[in-house]
């Protein structure tokens, strides 16, 4: 069961005790070379998400367990893989290791290089057929291996009535444990700059039909 934070009834102190809560937060990647003003909507995006996940401490608890996607490694290793894979996730990761949370290994390191090294294949550009759905249906199940051991992973070390932080993409295929209540933690920024990449595919796309239009 998911529920938009936007949307959030004010819940009772008691309303959800006898559940574990886990904080779903959207990952957002910033390119190397951002165009425009993308930096500066990833940095409004983080910052929101800061906000509403404090907000949502100070009604459901503090957090107690840290998930974050593409992460093998917990503790200090783990802290430090985030820093390198994505700077506005890390603060919000610090954030809450800073008051005592504990960072939990999401991934199974082989599985993530199976997967990785699968999606690698698909982005080339393969040319036969049988190859194609080959990969494809390699990488189908790699996802969904991966997908199975993240479930089990929250649900073996989300205590009894603690509050977890997950920080993944959307789209993805996990089913979290019955007794887990999920908030999807969803500012006004992630409609804006999903908008906006929108936007850009959209003038590109037109920018590439009219020059494929243009004679030789």
């Amino acid at each position: 069961m998911s529920q938009e934070l936007g949307r959030m009834e004010k819940p009772s102190a008691n309303e959800f005790k006898a559940e574990r809560k886990l904080f779903f937060v959207p990952l957002v990647f910033l390119p190397r070379k951002p165009e425009g003003d993308l930096q500066d909507r990833v940095s409004s995006y983080w910052e929101q998400v800061e906000a509403h996940v404090t907000n949502l401490e100070s009604k459901l608890g503090n957090v107690k367990k840290v998930y974050h996607e593409l992460v093998p490694v917990g503790g200090e290793n783990g802290a430090k893989a985030i820093e390198e894979l994505n700077t506005g996730s890390h603060s919000i990761v610090q954030a809450r290791l800073a008051t005592g949370a504990e960072l939990q290994p999401l991934e199974e390191a082989e599985l993530l290089a199976e997967f990785m090294d699968w999606s690698r294949c698909l982005a080339v550009g393969l040319q036969s057929q049988k190859a194609i759905r080959l990969v494809y249906d390699s990488y189908l199940d790699a996802q969904k291996r991966r997908d199975e051991h993240m479930a089990k992973c929250i649900d073996e070390t989300l205590g009894a009535r603690e509050v977890g932080l997950l920080l993944m993409r959307e789209g993805h295929g996990v089913q979290f444990p019955s007794d887990v209540q999920v908030f999807y933690v969803a500012p006004p920024a992630l409609d804006e700059l999903k908008r906006w990449l929108r936007d850009r595919q959209a003038e590109s796309q037109s920018a590439s039909d009219q020059a494929s239009g243009e004679p030789d």
